[in-house]
């Protein structure tokens, strides 16, 4: 059995129904599962609430930080460019599963098969007979999407928990504006990373998916407690942003879109979610819906978020609240969301590895390969976080590498192959050919400017710095 060539289909489809979570990676239901879903699906407001829920993590945190890499003016109408794109290759994909089971007599067609089937009735000989790597490739740009959304996840938990430890001496109960702190670090923040570690592999010990919708549920009121306190204090008190630049450098938005097709993380997610609706006829709507929300809330963010702090806007939002115990509360609020979700956004990179690793042995030690796999893969992320412990630089490689492929480059190219034998107009030819190449051009030069900023040092870096300290 390949690796990637496994079918975790009902994985997903379990996570969904079991922990009411759906995950920001990107799978489908079996037959089985749609027949279920048809007898009781999910309702209008639940694929709402799924759909908000797997687009908004911890990149909504740095946008702030994106518009800076952007400028004023530049960065909300590329964000929302951007944000309009994703939802036009959303609705292609969505668009181009729906011909491939009505094509193929399928019940339903999730986004690896769909490569997979589309490369089949392709034109070229060898894309034919190497069809099967279209499907391993999508599930490849997922799991290093998941894995890379976890290793996020070590360095935003740490970060959050080394200003709090360390700050706590000169923390009070008057809540002033943030002002750069002289002091030194007690702890290096990989060692904060390396106290998180043990608990996070306990953590993904649990495999009970009731457990997991408790901590699904505690990860969704922690962070709508935090967003709520954000937002009040980000809105008031706002600076003329007179000597705010409309335009940032280039090389800086490149960074910039690297972290805006970061939090747009749910391109896969629209197959699955469609599927479990008891009448998915209504989800075209529920799409607009959400997603124009989702657009609203990172323009609104981002924008106020970077008028509110300007030069001084940090990695995550965050680590610019002011030093007192009221927005303390709100880093430990959101780093308990953030460490609860972990557990959610491994549990797909897992059950696609996981069984392949145990069919290898025998069945008597199949409980210490799932345990160490598990163990492996979340040491995998810390170190990971350890060896490149910045932020944003984190974030915009991983929306580059593989986001960008996954939102931009691969659903236009899937329209051009499905329908270009149904004659297929020019212009749309013309504009999946263009969504593609620019989503290419930003997974080269984004990811080739991520890369240049790590080997930079961190004083000198164009991105800002992720350090609490001064």
């Amino acid at each position: 059995m390949s690796l990637l060539g496994r079918d975790y289909n009902k994985e997903l489809n379990s996570l969904d129904h079991g922990s009411q979570s759906p995950s920001e990676s990107s799978s489908s239901t079996t037959s089985e599962n749609v027949h279920a879903a048809g007898e009781a699906g999910l309702s209008m407001m639940q694929t709402l609430i799924h759909l908000l829920k797997c687009n908004i993590g911890t990149g909504l945190l740095g946008l702030p930080l994106a518009i800076k890499n952007a400028g004023l003016l530049v960065g909300p109408v590329s964000l929302l460019a951007i944000g309009v794109l994703t939802v036009h290759c959303m609705v292609i994909l969505l668009n181009c599963a729906h011909h491939l089971s009505q094509r193929l007599h399928k019940t339903f067609v999730n986004y690896g098969e769909a490569t997979m089937y589309s490369l089949e009735t392709c034109p070229n000989t060898w894309l034919r007979t190497h069809a099967v790597w279209g499907r391993y490739t999508v599930s490849f740009l997922l799991i290093i999407t998941q894995l890379g959304f976890c290793s996020v996840y070590f360095m935003f938990m740490a970060e959050n928990l080394q200003q709090m430890v360390e700050e706590a001496h000169v923390t009070s109960n008057i809540c002033q504006p943030r002002e750069i702190l002289v002091l030194t670090p007690i702890l290096d923040i990989r060692v904060y990373m390396l106290t998180i570690l043990p608990f996070l592999i306990l953590l993904v010990f649990i495999q009970n998916l009731k457990v997991l919708s408790i901590f699904s549920t505690l990860a969704n009121i922690t962070t709508l407690g935090s967003m709520a306190l954000i937002f009040e204090y980000i809105m008031q008190g706002i600076p003329y942003p007179r000597n705010l630049p409309l335009m940032a450098n280039w090389k800086t938005f490149l960074l910039f879109f690297g972290t805006a097709i970061f939090t747009f993380e749910g391109v896969g997610m629209v197959l699955p979610l469609k599927n479990q609706m008891k009448h998915p006829q209504q989800f075209s709507f529920v799409l607009y819906l959400g997603m124009s929300i989702v657009i609203i809330l990172y323009m609104c963010l981002g924008t106020l978020g970077y008028m509110k702090f300007g030069s001084d806007t940090q990695a995550s939002i965050t680590l610019n609240l002011p030093n007192c115990w009221l927005y303390q509360s709100v880093k430990l609020m959101y780093s308990i969301g953030i460490f609860f979700t972990y557990a959610l956004q491994f549990y797909i990179p897992a059950e696609i590895i996981i069984p392949f690793a145990i069919s290898q042995v025998s069945e008597s030690w199949t409980l210490f390969v799932d345990l160490s796999v598990r163990s492996a893969l979340v040491c995998l992320t810390c170190v990971s976080a350890i060896l490149i412990p910045r932020l944003e630089l984190v974030i915009s490689l991983v929306g580059s590498v593989s986001s960008s492929a996954l939102a931009l480059i691969i659903p236009p190219l899937l329209e051009i192959v499905i329908l270009y034998s149904e004659d297929m107009s020019y212009v749309t030819i013309a504009k999946d050919i263009m969504i593609s190449i620019l989503g290419l051009l930003g997974c080269i030069f984004g990811t080739y400017q991520a890369l240049y900023e790590l080997t930079q040092p961190i004083n000198h870096s164009m991105a800002n710095s992720t350090g609490v300290y001064a």
